[in-house]
């Protein structure tokens, strides 16, 4: 049985909604096997940047070191539930731990390749990809970086900053934009091109058309079908074993409305548990 670690992280994120994923990540495990859920305490408080160049420092390391203990005790493959796309760092910590050769996939309608210096908004959601690769958030003292960015795969990415798009391109990170992924095997092919034994995969929320899903904080048109993206990760999990993974991004406008949503999350879900 896949277990699912519920990570309700909100300190992560820009947005004015940040606190809503919060329910978001209580709705999504509603519908979870309760038995096979962990729960990580967040800090109810915003914390203090303490001059990182990252909001919320304080808080978000709290959470960092909670979510670090609550996967150390699986050695089987984990679902994290956010909460903001920062819960993957601890994620694809924890699985390149035991696959060295890992490969990420990172489905985002962001970037999230910014460090604290390039970083407009100062939130650790933005960086939390760059933060996997080259350690770019290492203020938060618990590591992160050591992916090379040759065994990363950013697709779906739609609203970069051009210091982002520069630091793909100069890093040499694999991209795919969302129309790549109507062809079912396109993600499953830029993984095989790495010649990965193992892999991870991050969904954030957003990569979606806002046509599929309302409860986002950050909706960017021109997205993914749901039908493609479950297409997309079947196919990569015909292409290597899949060791982890996270989803990340719903922030419900209430708790009510948030089961608009459900059907089309828990078919990812079921595509990655």
């Amino acid at each position: 049985m896949t277990r699912f670690v519920i990570v309700p992280q909100w300190q992560g994120s820009p947005s004015s909604r940040a606190m809503q994923l919060i329910d978001g990540a209580h709705a999504i495990a509603g519908d979870l096997p309760r038995a096979a859920c962990t729960w990580v305490d967040v800090p109810l408080e915003a914390g203090e940047a303490v001059d990182t160049g990252i909001h919320r420092y304080s808080a978000l390391q709290r959470t960092r070191l909670a979510t670090d203990e609550a996967l150390a005790g699986h050695a089987e493959p984990v679902l994290l539930i956010g909460g903001d796309c920062g819960i993957a760092v601890a994620g694809i910590s924890h699985a390149r731990s035991r696959h060295p050769d890992l490969a990420v996939v990172w489905l985002d309608a962001h970037g999230d390749l910014h460090s604290p210096e390039s970083s407009g908004s100062g939130a650790f959601g933005g960086m939390a990809l760059r933060a996997v690769l080259d350690g770019a958030a290492e203020p938060l003292g618990i590591g992160g970086g050591g992916v090379a960015a040759t065994r990363v795969v950013l697709a779906g990415a739609r609203d970069c900053d051009d210091a982002e798009l520069e630091y793909r391109d100069a890093a040499g990170v694999r991209w795919l934009d969302a129309g790549a992924l109507a062809h079912p095997e396109a993600l499953a092919d830029a993984v095989r091109e790495i010649g990965a034994a193992a892999v991870y995969v991050h969904v954030d929320l957003d990569v979606l058309d806002p046509a599929e899903i309302t409860g986002v904080t950050g909706p960017v048109p021109f997205g993914v079908s749901a039908a493609d993206l479950v297409a997309a990760l079947a196919r990569v999990r015909d292409a290597a074993p899949l060791v982890g993974a996270s989803i990340a991004g719903f922030a419900p406008s209430s708790p009510a409305s948030a089961i608009d949503d459900l059907g089309t999350i828990l078919r990812i879900v079921g595509a990655l548990a």
